[in-house]
């Protein structure tokens, strides 16, 4: 299967929107519990999860609320009510600990830890392996901003990398980006997710449905790429046919396993 690119976030105290983001284009919808709910629809909310996941038939993920707040247990009780294909987002996870204890709580579900300060940054790579459930990793940067104290993208070239680094590192799938929040802004989207991409980012995260459409398009490879890549395939399997073991490309460039594996991905992406 090809990997996601477009995560949608939608209310769990909206019904509607969670309905809408269920029959979008998105290739996983976020259910939250969290920062999109306030909390006097806490409760509301969790019953509308129960009720419009019980029979999910495509990927899905519910964001809960941190374990320091009187609406984790309960958050976690509903999650395993569901389908067991339906994974946990945590979010500001700081420590392994928080990683153990919500996968005792809802075994044999994939776990989605969110990086949202200093310190997780700092423990992201013993975040990323505290679990054999643990799917993906991730950043939500408007936390993080507030708690390095920093107003743009530059402040966050470090943290965004090292979660990267601790994404690979761990063998999980590269992080998505975090939601860019000007929903009106596509052009500054598409920049956004461009400046990810080569980072080493996969996917992003939206907030609104008019966001996927740009969020693919940037993060799909280009013709060229593609064109690329079917030509490393191609030299490859002629030349192991032809017991050949130095390859080179058309423009001499010599290829390595890094390069193969690249241009698989590449492919996955453009299928």
């Amino acid at each position: 299967m090809s990997p996601p690119l477009t995560f949608l976030y939608a209310p769990a105290d909206r019904p509607d929107r969670v309905r809408k983001a269920l029959a979008s284009a998105a290739d996983v919808v976020l259910a939250d519990l969290e920062d999109a709910v306030a909390p006097g629809r806490k409760d509301e909310a969790r019953e509308n999860t129960i009720l419009l996941l019980g029979e999910v038939a495509r990927p899905v993920q519910v964001r809960v609320n941190h374990p320091t707040t009187p609406w984790h247990a309960a958050d976690l009780a509903a999650v395993a009510t569901l389908p067991p294909e339906v994974g946990v987002r945590l979010p500001k996870v700081e420590s392994p600990e928080e990683i153990r204890a919500v996968a005792a709580a809802v075994p044999d579900r994939a776990l989605h830890p969110l990086i949202e300060s200093a310190l997780g940054i700092e423990r992201a790579l013993e975040i990323a392996t505290a679990s054999p459930r643990i799917a993906s990793i991730g950043l939500g940067e408007a936390d993080l901003r507030s708690d390095l104290g920093v107003a743009d993208d530059a402040g966050l070239t470090w943290a965004r990398s090292r979660v990267i680094v601790a994404a690979r590192a761990a063998r999980l799938p590269p992080p998505a980006m975090s939601a860019y929040v000007n929903v009106r802004d596509l052009d500054g989207l598409a920049e956004s997710c461009r400046a990810g991409r080569a980072l080493g980012f996969r996917g992003r995260t939206a907030i609104h449905p008019v966001q996927l459409e740009t969020i693919r398009a940037a993060f799909l490879p280009t013709r060229e790429e593609v064109s690329r890549a079917r030509e490393v395939i191609e030299r490859v399997t002629g030349a192991t046919a032809a017991g050949v073991g130095a390859i080179a490309l058309a423009d001499g460039t010599f290829l390595d396993v890094a390069m193969v594996e690249q241009a698989r991905t590449v492919l996955s992406l453009a299928e």
